[in-house]
């Protein structure tokens, strides 16, 4: 007998537009969230409002906070510092095994967005080339067509999207970046899967790179690299708001405990 459908839990569902909110900046890092402002405007109560937040501060992107309330997550250099290798590594292996799998066919569509990111990288235009960026890399993890891998990349994509193509900033990066993305193109078309890996997992550390150079030309006086973990963004003001409903779900989510500004 066929199971019936059963709709999505409101709470999921608040939790992907939230999601959606913090990568487009419609929250922004270190954001204080505004319950009753959010509740109106998705059209829901606090209660699907919160269990999204639970749901959102175990992934990394916000922090619950007792008797303060919630707020979206920064990363701090030391962050980047600690997930970029892993997503090196991770990514590295998906253009590893994307070089031995690719079909003639799957270059085809490959070398389609390759084109696309090529004509965004020549116009400068960073938003539309981090989304072809975004697209090439999960067309790439779908060839490597491993569910670890994915599921491994998944949940580290969803924090490194605080820190959304800022790389891109520093003059010059998104030529570089174009240039390493043709080197691993190259490299799966000719099924070459070390090569592919090599490039991949540079191409990934080159952004730290490029993060780390940024992070050094904001001026911060008296803060050694790690104190207080500074973030690559300023905190924006909050009202201090008694959250207590917090208190519980701040202390369950080890995430939720991380270092941050």
């Amino acid at each position: 007998m066929t199971a019936p459908i059963v709709r999505q839990a409101l709470y999921l569902e608040a939790a992907d537009r939230l999601r959606a909110m913090i990568q487009s900046r419609a929250l922004a890092a270190g954001e204080w969230v505004d319950e009753l402002r959010l509740a109106a405007q998705l059209g829901i109560s606090r209660t699907p409002l919160r269990e999204a937040l639970k749901l959102l501060a175990s992934e990394g992107l916000v922090r619950l906070e007792p008797r303060r309330g919630c707020f979206v997550n920064e990363l701090s250099l030391r962050d980047l510092d600690e997930i970029f290798p892993l997503m090196a590594m991770l990514e590295g292996r998906c253009a590893h095994e994307a070089a031995r799998k690719a079909t003639p066919a799957d270059m085809a569509r490959l070398r389609g967005l390759h084109d696309t990111l090529q004509a965004h990288a020549a116009a400068g235009d960073i938003d539309a080339y981090y989304q072809a960026n975004y697209v090439i890399h999960e067309a790439i993890q779908a060839l490597a067509d491993n569910r670890w891998l994915s599921d491994m990349i998944g949940n580290l994509r969803k924090v490194l999207s605080l820190s959304r193509h800022k790389s891109l900033a520093l003059p010059g990066r998104i030529q570089a970046s174009c240039a390493e993305h043709m080197a691993i193109y190259a490299a799966i078309a000719a099924h070459d899967a070390e090569g592919a890996e090599a490039l991949a997992r540079g191409h990934l550390l080159r952004q730290l790179d490029a993060l780390r150079v940024l992070d050094a030309q904001q001026p911060r006086p008296g803060l050694a690299p790690y104190a207080s973990a500074p973030s690559l963004t300023t905190p924006a003001p909050y009202p201090a708001t008694p959250e207590p409903d917090y208190e519980r779900s701040a202390s369950a989510s080890p995430r939720a405990r991380r270092a941050h500004v």
